[in-house]
Protein backbone atom coordinates (compact mmCIF):
# COMPACT_ATOMS: atom_id res chain seq x y z
CA UNK A 1 0.00 0.00 0.00
CA UNK A 2 1.08 3.58 -0.57
CA UNK A 3 1.94 5.91 2.29
CA UNK A 4 -1.37 7.73 1.76
CA UNK A 5 -3.33 4.57 2.58
CA UNK A 6 -1.53 3.87 5.85
CA UNK A 7 -0.71 5.68 9.05
CA UNK A 8 1.88 5.01 11.73
CA UNK A 9 0.78 3.99 15.22
CA UNK A 10 2.94 3.36 18.27
CA UNK A 11 2.70 1.09 21.30
CA UNK A 12 5.14 -0.28 23.88
CA UNK A 13 6.76 -2.43 21.18
CA UNK A 14 7.39 0.41 18.76
CA UNK A 15 5.88 1.61 15.51
CA UNK A 16 3.56 -0.25 13.12
CA UNK A 17 1.66 0.66 9.99
CA UNK A 18 -2.15 0.69 10.28
CA UNK A 19 -4.75 1.31 7.53
CA UNK A 20 -5.45 5.03 7.53
CA UNK A 21 -9.23 4.68 7.81
CA UNK A 22 -9.16 2.04 10.56
CA UNK A 23 -10.49 2.90 14.00
CA UNK A 24 -8.14 0.37 15.60
CA UNK A 25 -4.58 1.11 16.62
CA UNK A 26 -1.22 -0.62 17.04
CA UNK A 27 -2.05 -3.64 19.23
CA UNK A 28 -4.97 -4.62 17.05
CA UNK A 29 -2.80 -4.44 13.95
CA UNK A 30 -0.16 -6.68 15.52
CA UNK A 31 -2.85 -9.26 16.25
CA UNK A 32 -4.19 -9.04 12.70
CA UNK A 33 -0.68 -9.72 11.40
CA UNK A 34 0.00 -12.49 13.92
CA UNK A 35 -3.17 -14.56 13.49
CA UNK A 36 -4.11 -15.05 9.81
CA UNK A 37 -5.54 -18.47 10.67
CA UNK A 38 -9.24 -19.10 10.02
CA UNK A 39 -10.39 -15.87 8.43
CA UNK A 40 -13.21 -15.83 10.95
CA UNK A 41 -13.34 -13.06 13.56
CA UNK A 42 -14.83 -13.55 17.01
CA UNK A 43 -18.60 -13.46 17.31
CA UNK A 44 -20.20 -9.98 17.07
CA UNK A 45 -22.30 -10.79 20.15
CA UNK A 46 -19.09 -11.12 22.15
CA UNK A 47 -17.82 -7.74 20.94
CA UNK A 48 -21.16 -6.16 21.80
CA UNK A 49 -21.04 -7.60 25.33
CA UNK A 50 -17.45 -6.44 25.79
CA UNK A 51 -18.43 -2.93 24.73
CA UNK A 52 -21.40 -2.96 27.11
CA UNK A 53 -18.99 -3.70 29.97
CA UNK A 54 -16.80 -0.76 28.98
CA UNK A 55 -19.77 1.59 28.70
CA UNK A 56 -20.98 0.64 32.17
CA UNK A 57 -17.46 0.90 33.54
CA UNK A 58 -17.09 4.43 32.22
CA UNK A 59 -20.35 5.44 33.87
CA UNK A 60 -19.35 3.87 37.19
CA UNK A 61 -15.95 5.56 37.16
CA UNK A 62 -17.53 8.94 36.49
CA UNK A 63 -19.95 8.46 39.39
CA UNK A 64 -17.06 7.57 41.70
CA UNK A 65 -14.98 10.55 40.56
CA UNK A 66 -12.28 8.34 39.03
CA UNK A 67 -12.88 9.67 35.51
CA UNK A 68 -13.77 13.13 34.20
CA UNK A 69 -17.45 13.28 33.30
CA UNK A 70 -16.89 14.48 29.74
CA UNK A 71 -14.36 11.72 29.06
CA UNK A 72 -16.67 9.13 30.61
CA UNK A 73 -19.57 10.36 28.50
CA UNK A 74 -17.53 10.15 25.31
CA UNK A 75 -16.32 6.64 26.17
CA UNK A 76 -19.80 5.49 27.16
CA UNK A 77 -21.34 6.84 23.96
CA UNK A 78 -18.62 5.28 21.82
CA UNK A 79 -18.91 1.96 23.60
CA UNK A 80 -22.68 2.02 23.22
CA UNK A 81 -22.30 2.44 19.47
CA UNK A 82 -20.03 -0.60 19.40
CA UNK A 83 -22.50 -2.54 21.56
CA UNK A 84 -25.25 -1.74 19.07
CA UNK A 85 -23.21 -3.31 16.26
CA UNK A 86 -22.45 -0.09 14.38
CA UNK A 87 -18.72 -0.79 14.23
CA UNK A 88 -18.54 -4.56 13.73
CA UNK A 89 -16.24 -4.16 10.72
CA UNK A 90 -13.57 -2.70 13.03
CA UNK A 91 -13.10 -6.05 14.78
CA UNK A 92 -11.21 -8.26 12.30
CA UNK A 93 -8.96 -10.26 14.66
CA UNK A 94 -9.16 -14.01 14.08
CA UNK A 95 -10.91 -16.19 16.65
CA UNK A 96 -7.72 -18.26 16.97
CA UNK A 97 -5.64 -15.69 18.84
CA UNK A 98 -4.17 -15.15 22.27
CA UNK A 99 -6.01 -17.50 24.61
CA UNK A 100 -7.07 -14.85 27.10
CA UNK A 101 -8.77 -12.74 24.42
CA UNK A 102 -6.37 -9.87 25.19
CA UNK A 103 -6.05 -9.05 21.49
CA UNK A 104 -9.79 -8.60 21.05
CA UNK A 105 -10.09 -6.75 24.35
CA UNK A 106 -7.43 -4.30 23.15
CA UNK A 107 -9.20 -4.10 19.78
CA UNK A 108 -12.28 -2.93 21.69
CA UNK A 109 -10.23 -0.53 23.81
CA UNK A 110 -8.60 1.01 20.74
CA UNK A 111 -11.76 1.36 18.66
CA UNK A 112 -13.71 2.86 21.56
CA UNK A 113 -10.79 5.18 22.38
CA UNK A 114 -10.64 6.39 18.77
CA UNK A 115 -14.38 7.01 18.64
CA UNK A 116 -14.31 8.75 22.03
CA UNK A 117 -11.38 10.91 20.89
CA UNK A 118 -13.39 12.01 17.86
CA UNK A 119 -16.36 12.91 20.03
CA UNK A 120 -14.34 14.64 22.75
CA UNK A 121 -11.86 16.51 20.59
CA UNK A 122 -8.87 15.37 22.64
CA UNK A 123 -7.02 12.09 23.05
CA UNK A 124 -8.55 9.21 25.01
CA UNK A 125 -6.07 6.46 25.89
CA UNK A 126 -7.15 2.85 25.19
CA UNK A 127 -5.73 1.54 28.48
CA UNK A 128 -5.95 4.47 30.87
CA UNK A 129 -9.23 5.78 29.49
CA UNK A 130 -11.19 2.72 28.35
CA UNK A 131 -9.71 -0.39 29.98
CA UNK A 132 -8.96 0.87 33.50
CA UNK A 133 -9.47 -0.40 36.20
CA UNK A 134 -10.20 -3.88 34.85
CA UNK A 135 -8.12 -6.40 32.91
CA UNK A 136 -8.59 -8.47 29.77
CA UNK A 137 -8.55 -11.43 32.15
CA UNK A 138 -11.81 -10.49 33.84
CA UNK A 139 -13.53 -8.44 31.13
CA UNK A 140 -13.21 -10.90 28.25
CA UNK A 141 -14.59 -13.96 30.08
CA UNK A 142 -17.32 -11.77 31.56
CA UNK A 143 -18.27 -10.75 28.02
CA UNK A 144 -18.52 -14.43 27.00
CA UNK A 145 -20.86 -15.11 29.90
CA UNK A 146 -23.00 -12.06 29.06
CA UNK A 147 -23.18 -12.91 25.34
CA UNK A 148 -24.08 -16.52 26.09
CA UNK A 149 -26.74 -15.60 28.65
CA UNK A 150 -28.25 -13.03 26.29
CA UNK A 151 -28.24 -15.49 23.39
CA UNK A 152 -30.05 -18.11 25.44
CA UNK A 153 -32.58 -15.73 27.01
CA UNK A 154 -33.34 -13.49 24.04
CA UNK A 155 -32.94 -15.88 21.11
CA UNK A 156 -32.78 -19.58 21.92
CA UNK A 157 -35.52 -19.81 24.56
CA UNK A 158 -38.05 -17.90 22.42
CA UNK A 159 -37.13 -20.10 19.45
CA UNK A 160 -37.66 -23.27 21.50
CA UNK A 161 -41.06 -21.91 22.51
CA UNK A 162 -41.97 -21.52 18.83
CA UNK A 163 -40.92 -25.13 18.26
CA UNK A 164 -42.78 -26.41 21.32
CA UNK A 165 -46.01 -24.64 20.37
CA UNK A 166 -45.84 -26.08 16.86
CA UNK A 167 -45.41 -29.58 18.29
CA UNK A 168 -48.28 -29.05 20.75
CA UNK A 169 -50.57 -27.98 17.91
CA UNK A 170 -49.77 -31.22 16.11
CA UNK A 171 -50.34 -33.14 19.33
CA UNK A 172 -53.90 -31.80 19.38
CA UNK A 173 -54.48 -32.22 15.65
CA UNK A 174 -53.36 -35.85 15.69
CA UNK A 175 -54.83 -36.81 19.07
CA UNK A 176 -57.01 -39.58 17.59
CA UNK A 177 -54.70 -40.61 14.72
CA UNK A 178 -53.89 -44.15 15.80
CA UNK A 179 -50.76 -45.88 14.51
CA UNK A 180 -48.48 -48.76 15.30
CA UNK A 181 -45.98 -48.07 18.02
CA UNK A 182 -42.41 -49.15 17.37
CA UNK A 183 -39.64 -50.39 19.64
CA UNK A 184 -36.31 -51.58 18.23
CA UNK A 185 -37.76 -50.35 14.88
CA UNK A 186 -40.18 -53.30 15.14
CA UNK A 187 -43.97 -53.27 15.52
CA UNK A 188 -45.22 -52.59 19.03
CA UNK A 189 -48.59 -51.87 20.60
CA UNK A 190 -50.54 -48.88 19.21
CA UNK A 191 -50.01 -45.24 20.04
CA UNK A 192 -51.45 -42.09 18.53
CA UNK A 193 -49.47 -39.73 16.38
CA UNK A 194 -50.55 -37.03 18.81
CA UNK A 195 -48.91 -38.88 21.68
CA UNK A 196 -45.66 -39.02 19.76
CA UNK A 197 -45.76 -35.30 18.99
CA UNK A 198 -46.63 -34.58 22.61
CA UNK A 199 -43.51 -36.50 23.58
CA UNK A 200 -41.41 -34.38 21.24
CA UNK A 201 -42.93 -31.20 22.70
CA UNK A 202 -42.11 -32.38 26.21
CA UNK A 203 -38.49 -33.03 25.21
CA UNK A 204 -38.19 -29.49 23.93
CA UNK A 205 -39.85 -28.02 27.02
CA UNK A 206 -37.62 -30.03 29.35
CA UNK A 207 -34.40 -28.81 27.71
CA UNK A 208 -35.74 -25.25 27.72
CA UNK A 209 -36.32 -25.56 31.47
CA UNK A 210 -32.75 -26.78 31.93
CA UNK A 211 -31.48 -23.76 30.03
CA UNK A 212 -33.52 -21.36 32.17
CA UNK A 213 -32.34 -23.04 35.35
CA UNK A 214 -28.72 -22.64 34.26
CA UNK A 215 -28.89 -18.94 33.39
CA UNK A 216 -27.95 -17.70 36.90
CA UNK A 217 -24.79 -19.85 36.75
CA UNK A 218 -23.83 -18.36 33.39
CA UNK A 219 -24.65 -14.90 34.74
CA UNK A 220 -22.08 -15.12 37.54
CA UNK A 221 -19.29 -12.88 36.24
CA UNK A 222 -15.55 -12.83 37.02
CA UNK A 223 -15.49 -9.03 36.56
CA UNK A 224 -13.53 -7.44 39.39
CA UNK A 225 -10.90 -10.14 39.65
CA UNK A 226 -8.55 -8.04 37.49
CA UNK A 227 -5.39 -9.86 36.36
CA UNK A 228 -5.32 -12.97 38.56
CA UNK A 229 -8.40 -12.83 40.78
CA UNK A 230 -7.02 -10.62 43.54
CA UNK A 231 -8.80 -7.52 42.25
CA UNK A 232 -5.61 -5.47 42.01
CA UNK A 233 -6.29 -1.83 40.95
CA UNK A 234 -10.08 -2.34 41.09
CA UNK A 235 -11.73 -0.03 43.65
CA UNK A 236 -13.92 -1.81 46.16
CA UNK A 237 -17.49 -2.06 44.96
CA UNK A 238 -16.67 -1.02 41.39
CA UNK A 239 -17.35 -4.43 39.87
CA UNK A 240 -20.65 -4.78 41.70
CA UNK A 241 -21.74 -1.35 40.44
CA UNK A 242 -20.84 -2.18 36.85
CA UNK A 243 -22.56 -5.56 37.01
CA UNK A 244 -25.73 -4.07 38.48
CA UNK A 245 -25.77 -1.53 35.64
CA UNK A 246 -25.31 -4.29 33.06
CA UNK A 247 -28.02 -6.45 34.63
CA UNK A 248 -30.48 -3.58 34.39
CA UNK A 249 -29.46 -2.49 30.89
CA UNK A 250 -29.48 -6.01 29.43
CA UNK A 251 -32.26 -7.52 31.59
CA UNK A 252 -30.09 -10.50 32.51
CA UNK A 253 -29.51 -12.33 35.83
CA UNK A 254 -25.94 -11.04 36.26
CA UNK A 255 -24.08 -11.20 39.57
CA UNK A 256 -20.51 -10.86 40.75
CA UNK A 257 -18.59 -14.09 41.29
CA UNK A 258 -18.58 -15.32 44.87
CA UNK A 259 -15.00 -16.54 44.46
CA UNK A 260 -12.86 -14.67 41.96
CA UNK A 261 -10.08 -17.24 41.87
CA UNK A 262 -12.49 -19.92 40.72
CA UNK A 263 -14.28 -17.52 38.38
CA UNK A 264 -11.05 -16.25 36.81
CA UNK A 265 -9.41 -19.57 36.06
CA UNK A 266 -12.34 -21.89 35.27
CA UNK A 267 -15.18 -21.80 32.77
CA UNK A 268 -17.32 -24.45 34.43
CA UNK A 269 -20.60 -22.57 33.94
CA UNK A 270 -19.93 -22.27 30.22
CA UNK A 271 -19.11 -25.98 30.03
CA UNK A 272 -22.38 -26.69 31.84
CA UNK A 273 -24.30 -24.53 29.38
CA UNK A 274 -22.60 -26.22 26.44
CA UNK A 275 -23.58 -29.59 27.87
CA UNK A 276 -27.21 -28.47 28.01
CA UNK A 277 -26.97 -27.28 24.41
CA UNK A 278 -25.68 -30.74 23.54
CA UNK A 279 -28.79 -32.16 25.22
CA UNK A 280 -30.92 -29.90 23.03
CA UNK A 281 -29.07 -31.29 20.00
CA UNK A 282 -29.68 -34.85 21.18
CA UNK A 283 -33.41 -34.14 21.50
CA UNK A 284 -33.46 -32.57 18.05
CA UNK A 285 -31.72 -35.62 16.59
CA UNK A 286 -34.42 -37.93 17.94
CA UNK A 287 -37.25 -35.68 16.74
CA UNK A 288 -35.85 -35.11 13.25
CA UNK A 289 -35.03 -38.78 12.75
CA UNK A 290 -38.51 -39.93 13.82
CA UNK A 291 -40.19 -37.43 11.53
CA UNK A 292 -38.14 -38.32 8.47
CA UNK A 293 -38.72 -42.05 9.15
CA UNK A 294 -42.49 -41.48 9.35
CA UNK A 295 -42.34 -39.43 6.16
CA UNK A 296 -40.23 -41.95 4.25
CA UNK A 297 -41.54 -43.24 0.94
CA UNK A 298 -43.72 -42.41 -0.85
CA UNK A 299 -44.08 -46.10 -1.84
CA UNK A 300 -41.15 -47.96 -0.29
CA UNK A 301 -41.15 -46.36 3.15
CA UNK A 302 -43.52 -45.85 6.06
CA UNK A 303 -45.39 -42.92 4.46
CA UNK A 304 -47.40 -42.33 7.64
CA UNK A 305 -47.08 -38.58 7.33
CA UNK A 306 -46.48 -36.19 4.46
CA UNK A 307 -43.87 -33.47 4.92
CA UNK A 308 -44.21 -30.19 3.04
CA UNK A 309 -42.64 -30.30 -0.43
CA UNK A 310 -39.99 -27.60 -0.21
CA UNK A 311 -37.61 -28.18 -3.12
CA UNK A 312 -36.62 -30.76 -5.73
CA UNK A 313 -34.64 -33.55 -4.10
CA UNK A 314 -32.49 -34.88 -6.92
CA UNK A 315 -30.54 -33.64 -9.92
CA UNK A 316 -31.19 -36.92 -11.75
CA UNK A 317 -34.43 -38.41 -10.37
CA UNK A 318 -37.39 -36.25 -11.47
CA UNK A 319 -40.10 -35.69 -8.89
CA UNK A 320 -38.04 -36.78 -5.91
CA UNK A 321 -38.56 -34.71 -2.76
CA UNK A 322 -36.38 -35.12 0.34
CA UNK A 323 -36.87 -34.31 4.06
CA UNK A 324 -34.43 -31.41 3.80
CA UNK A 325 -35.28 -29.63 7.03
CA UNK A 326 -34.97 -32.83 9.02
CA UNK A 327 -31.53 -33.22 7.49
CA UNK A 328 -30.65 -29.61 8.29
CA UNK A 329 -31.68 -30.14 11.92
CA UNK A 330 -29.57 -33.30 12.10
CA UNK A 331 -26.55 -31.45 10.73
CA UNK A 332 -27.01 -28.63 13.24
CA UNK A 333 -27.20 -31.24 15.98
CA UNK A 334 -23.97 -32.84 14.80
CA UNK A 335 -22.25 -29.45 14.79
CA UNK A 336 -23.48 -28.57 18.28
CA UNK A 337 -22.33 -31.92 19.67
CA UNK A 338 -18.92 -31.32 18.09
CA UNK A 339 -18.86 -27.76 19.44
CA UNK A 340 -19.51 -29.12 22.92
CA UNK A 341 -16.42 -31.32 22.64
CA UNK A 342 -14.35 -28.23 21.77
CA UNK A 343 -15.87 -26.27 24.66
CA UNK A 344 -15.21 -29.10 27.09
CA UNK A 345 -11.60 -29.35 25.96
CA UNK A 346 -11.19 -25.58 26.14
CA UNK A 347 -12.82 -25.32 29.56
CA UNK A 348 -10.33 -27.85 30.91
CA UNK A 349 -7.46 -25.52 30.00
CA UNK A 350 -7.58 -23.42 33.15
CA UNK A 351 -3.96 -23.38 34.25
CA UNK A 352 -3.36 -21.76 37.64
CA UNK A 353 -5.05 -18.32 37.51
CA UNK A 354 -6.35 -18.18 33.93
CA UNK A 355 -8.04 -20.21 31.22
CA UNK A 356 -6.26 -19.64 27.92
CA UNK A 357 -8.80 -20.99 25.44
CA UNK A 358 -11.42 -18.31 25.89
CA UNK A 359 -11.91 -17.29 22.23
CA UNK A 360 -12.46 -20.84 21.01
CA UNK A 361 -14.85 -21.55 23.88
CA UNK A 362 -16.81 -18.44 22.94
CA UNK A 363 -16.78 -19.23 19.23
CA UNK A 364 -18.24 -22.72 19.69
CA UNK A 365 -20.67 -21.89 22.47
CA UNK A 366 -22.18 -18.84 20.79
CA UNK A 367 -22.39 -20.64 17.46
CA UNK A 368 -24.30 -23.48 19.10
CA UNK A 369 -26.80 -21.05 20.64
CA UNK A 370 -27.38 -19.35 17.28
CA UNK A 371 -27.61 -22.55 15.24
CA UNK A 372 -30.12 -24.15 17.60
CA UNK A 373 -32.24 -21.00 17.70
CA UNK A 374 -32.29 -20.63 13.92
CA UNK A 375 -33.07 -24.27 13.14
CA UNK A 376 -35.82 -24.37 15.81
CA UNK A 377 -37.73 -21.60 14.08
CA UNK A 378 -37.30 -22.76 10.51
CA UNK A 379 -38.07 -26.40 11.38
CA UNK A 380 -41.29 -25.35 13.12
CA UNK A 381 -42.50 -22.92 10.48
CA UNK A 382 -41.43 -24.68 7.28
CA UNK A 383 -41.69 -28.33 8.27
CA UNK A 384 -43.79 -29.11 11.34
CA UNK A 385 -46.64 -26.71 10.68
CA UNK A 386 -47.25 -28.27 7.27
CA UNK A 387 -47.17 -31.96 8.24
CA UNK A 388 -50.21 -33.99 7.23
CA UNK A 389 -51.08 -37.47 8.50
CA UNK A 390 -52.17 -40.44 6.40
CA UNK A 391 -54.67 -41.68 8.98
CA UNK A 392 -55.91 -44.64 6.95
CA UNK A 393 -52.45 -46.01 6.33
CA UNK A 394 -51.47 -45.61 9.99
CA UNK A 395 -54.61 -47.42 11.16
CA UNK A 396 -53.98 -50.28 8.72
CA UNK A 397 -50.46 -50.62 10.10
CA UNK A 398 -51.78 -50.65 13.66
CA UNK A 399 -54.56 -53.14 13.01
CA UNK A 400 -52.30 -55.51 11.04
CA UNK A 401 -49.54 -55.48 13.65
CA UNK A 402 -49.18 -58.79 15.50
CA UNK A 403 -48.27 -56.81 18.60
CA UNK A 404 -51.91 -55.94 19.25
CA UNK A 405 -52.31 -59.47 20.57
CA UNK A 406 -50.78 -58.06 23.77
CA UNK A 407 -54.27 -56.92 24.73
CA UNK A 408 -55.30 -60.59 25.01
CA UNK A 409 -52.55 -61.63 27.43
CA UNK A 410 -54.90 -61.70 30.43
CA UNK A 411 -57.57 -63.77 28.67
CA UNK A 412 -55.37 -66.22 26.74
CA UNK A 413 -51.96 -66.12 28.46
CA UNK A 414 -48.63 -64.91 27.12
CA UNK A 415 -47.59 -68.16 25.40
CA UNK A 416 -50.88 -68.61 23.50
CA UNK A 417 -50.87 -64.92 22.55
CA UNK A 418 -47.33 -65.29 21.17
CA UNK A 419 -48.39 -68.34 19.15
CA UNK A 420 -51.37 -66.43 17.73
CA UNK A 421 -49.11 -63.55 16.71
CA UNK A 422 -46.69 -65.86 14.90
CA UNK A 423 -49.51 -67.65 13.07
CA UNK A 424 -51.12 -64.37 12.02
CA UNK A 425 -47.82 -63.09 10.66
CA UNK A 426 -46.96 -66.34 8.85
CA UNK A 427 -50.39 -66.79 7.27
CA UNK A 428 -51.09 -63.13 6.56
CA UNK A 429 -54.20 -63.10 8.72
CA UNK A 430 -55.47 -60.70 11.34
CA UNK A 431 -55.19 -61.44 15.03
CA UNK A 432 -58.99 -61.56 15.21
CA UNK A 433 -59.18 -64.20 12.49
CA UNK A 434 -56.65 -66.45 14.20
CA UNK A 435 -58.33 -66.12 17.61
CA UNK A 436 -61.64 -67.20 16.08
CA UNK A 437 -60.00 -70.06 14.15
CA UNK A 438 -58.44 -71.40 17.34
CA UNK A 439 -61.85 -71.56 18.95
CA UNK A 440 -61.22 -69.19 21.85
CA UNK A 441 -64.62 -67.54 21.38
CA UNK A 442 -66.36 -70.85 20.76
CA UNK A 443 -64.98 -72.38 23.95
CA UNK A 444 -66.10 -69.39 25.99
CA UNK A 445 -62.76 -67.90 26.95
CA UNK A 446 -64.10 -64.56 25.67
CA UNK A 447 -67.03 -63.26 23.68
CA UNK A 448 -66.84 -61.64 20.24
CA UNK A 449 -67.72 -58.33 21.88
CA UNK A 450 -64.86 -58.74 24.34
CA UNK A 451 -62.54 -59.70 21.47
CA UNK A 452 -63.49 -56.62 19.44
CA UNK A 453 -63.17 -54.41 22.50
CA UNK A 454 -59.74 -55.84 23.31
CA UNK A 455 -58.53 -55.37 19.71
CA UNK A 456 -59.75 -51.74 19.44
CA UNK A 457 -56.43 -50.14 18.50
CA UNK A 458 -57.41 -46.61 19.52
CA UNK A 459 -58.56 -47.84 22.94
CA UNK A 460 -55.17 -49.51 23.37
CA UNK A 461 -53.49 -46.10 23.26
CA UNK A 462 -55.27 -45.10 26.48
CA UNK A 463 -53.64 -47.71 28.66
Amino acid sequence: MSDQQMRTERDSMGEIEVPAAAKWQAQTQRAIDNFPISGRPIEPALIHALAAIKAASARARAESGALESDVAQAISQAAQEVAEGRWDAEFPIDVFQTGSGTSSNMNANEVIATLATEKLGRAVHPNDGVNDPFSSNDQFPSAIHIAAAAGVKDDLLPALEVLSKSLRRKETEFADAVKSGRTHLMDATPVTLGQEFGGYAAQVEFVAARLRDGLPHVGELPLGGSAVGTGINVPEGMAATVIADLAQQLDLPLTEATNHFAAQSSRDALAELSGTLRTVAIAFTKIANDIRWMGSGPTAGLAEIHLPDLQPGSSIMPGKVNPVLCEAMLQVSAQVIGNDAAVAFGASAGTFELNVMLPVIARNLLESVQLLANVSRVFALRCLDGIEADRDRMRRYAESSPSIVTALNHQLGYDEAASIAKQALKEGKTIREVVLERGHVADGKLTEEQLDEALDVLAMTRG
